[in-house]
């Protein structure tokens, strides 16, 4: 770009420029109005402090973050008090364009003024980009998370960040902020503007989990560790179907038809696996399988599973979100109180995104109350674990059930139990490994028949027969049952 001459004598000398004593000054205090979708520097962070005139990027960078700050709040206002619509968030990264263009012309005007040397064009334009990145973007994560090979981010304080790929590599990358300092007011911002209602990050409020505009899932402490951290999931398949998961080798053949199965014969699921096994993938590939004018109510602690984005599949969907209190101890919505209200909303199906707590009792209320074609996920080590934990969250309600309670009731609501794990040889890879039917309960322990097991690596093979009644009922909704007989070891 070719900067232009700084100010003449008897010219008029904006003293946010070059103030007589050579140096900027910040903002006036007042926290600025907030823009989705927009960071807005806290201008009251800044009160008091003089931003030195600099020849150097760093100094660039200072300026435009203070005269962004200053001027969108302006025209923030503006809007506001003229009742003008909102402006798109395409809109105001434009906007904000302008503003870091003019404001660079002033900068270099003002070191010319004082016979000092500019930043270079190329210094300018990073710079330029890295401030609209922080204010309308992820800021230093914005280059890992362009990045589609990249599935995990963890960041153990702003300059110690591991990435971990789609097919299993592990490396180290750049810092993401520069200090741990702006790494907690990068994930306030981001939190801020995550879902539909504020979530804090601070030393009362020292963890916090939140969905970031490209559906990524993350979650960040500080105050608890040594140094703030964050970690970052991605899903790589947002909309996904079981044929899809079959070509990725998650199932073969007979999986995908007897899982579409169960769906159509509104069969209740539960999904299961560990950490970062595909539960959420699996779960939205057997959704895609639920017909098209079913009303679906998705009830997750941070918004993931996305069914309400894609409207050409579920037109309507409902999503739910809990909602944690205030800062007066109020307002707290829980997942077990979500899953009663979904109910009085005229479901088809209820999902929850993830069992991990009391939700579990009316989640199992309404699966076996006549909302059949119910989806979960929960965290457990095996098919057969999954009814350990189930006791254990139903113990933690208010209903505080005993086992012998809790098991029949499980046994009533849950049809099978889906379970996926990581085969032999193939560590990055995701396979479904087990499927549990339930057929009843005995008192202490709830009883499955595991007809499909896991084979020498881990993937699912035939196992015992399914009850013919449940055969039945898949054979209705399109199932061969010659597919279960095949390849038995």
């Amino acid at each position: 770009m070719t900067h232009t001459k700084g100010p003449q004598p008897g010219e008029h000398r904006d003293p946010r420029i070059l103030p007589p004593d050579g140096v900027f000054h910040a903002p006036p205090p007042g926290p600025p109005p907030q823009q989705p979708g927009i960071h807005i520097p806290d201008a009251t962070t800044m009160a008091g402090t003089w931003l030195s005139l600099e020849d150097t990027a760093e100094g660039l960078r200072r300026y435009l973050r203070q005269e962004l700050a200053t001027k969108l709040s302006e025209r923030i206002r503006a809007d506001e008090q003229a009742n003008r619509p909102q402006p798109t968030a395409e809109q105001r990264r434009a906007q904000a364009e302008t503003i870091a263009q003019d404001a660079a012309e002033e900068f270099a005007g003002a070191l010319l003024n004082r016979g000092r040397r500019i930043v270079s064009e190329q210094d300018e334009a990073a710079a330029i980009a890295q401030v609209l990145d922080e204010f309308f973007g992820m800021g230093g994560l914005e280059p890992l998370l362009r990045n589609p090979a990249i599935e995990n981010i963890n960041v153990n304080g702003h300059d110690h960040v591991f990435v971990r790929y789609a097919d299993g590599r592990r490396e180290q990358a750049p810092p993401v902020a520069r200090s741990d300092n702006d790494l907690v007011r990068l994930v306030r911002a981001l939190a801020a503007r995550s879902g539909t209602e504020e979530r804090h990050f601070d030393r009362g409020s020292p963890g916090v989990s939140f969905q970031l505009p490209g559906g990524e899932r993350a979650f960040a402490v500080m105050a608890v560790s040594a140094r703030p951290a964050l970690a970052i999931r991605r899903h790589r398949h947002q909309q996904v179907t079981l044929h899809r998961l079959r070509q990725l080798g998650t199932i073969d053949d007979r999986l995908e038809a007897l899982l579409a199965a169960m769906v159509r014969a509104r069969k209740n699921l539960l999904i299961t696996g560990g950490t970062g096994m595909g539960k959420t993938t699996l779960l939205r590939a057997l959704a895609a399988e639920i017909p098209r004018q079913e009303r679906l109510i998705t009830i997750e602690d941070t918004f993931e599973l996305g069914l309400d984005a894609d409207r050409r599949a579920h037109p309507d969907v409902v999503a739910l979100q809990a909602r944690e209190a205030n800062i007066e101890g109020k307002g707290e919505v829980p997942l077990a109180e979500l899953v009663r209200w979904a109910l009085r909303m005229s479901p088809d199906r209820v999902i929850v995104g993830e069992v991990r707590g009391p939700e579990v009792v009316p989640m199992c209320n309404a699966m076996s109350q006549g909302n059949d074609g119910s989806l979960g996920t929960l965290h457990a080590s095996t098919s057969a674990g999954a009814f350990t934990k189930l006791a254990a969250y139903a113990a933690q309600s208010a209903e505080r059930l005993p086992m012998e309670a809790t098991n029949l009731l499980v046994a009533s609501a849950i049809h099978f139990v889906v379970h996926l794990d990581r085969p032999r040889a193939a560590g990055h890879q995701r396979v479904v490994s087990s499927i549990r039917e339930v057929v009843g309960a005995d008192e202490r322990q709830v009883i499955t028949n595991e007809i499909m097991r896991p084979g020498p690596d881990r993937r699912a093979v035939t196992g015992v027969p399914m009850r013919v009644e449940t055969l039945d009922e898949l054979r209705a909704a399109g199932f061969s049952p010659g597919l279960m007989e095949r390849r038995r070891p």
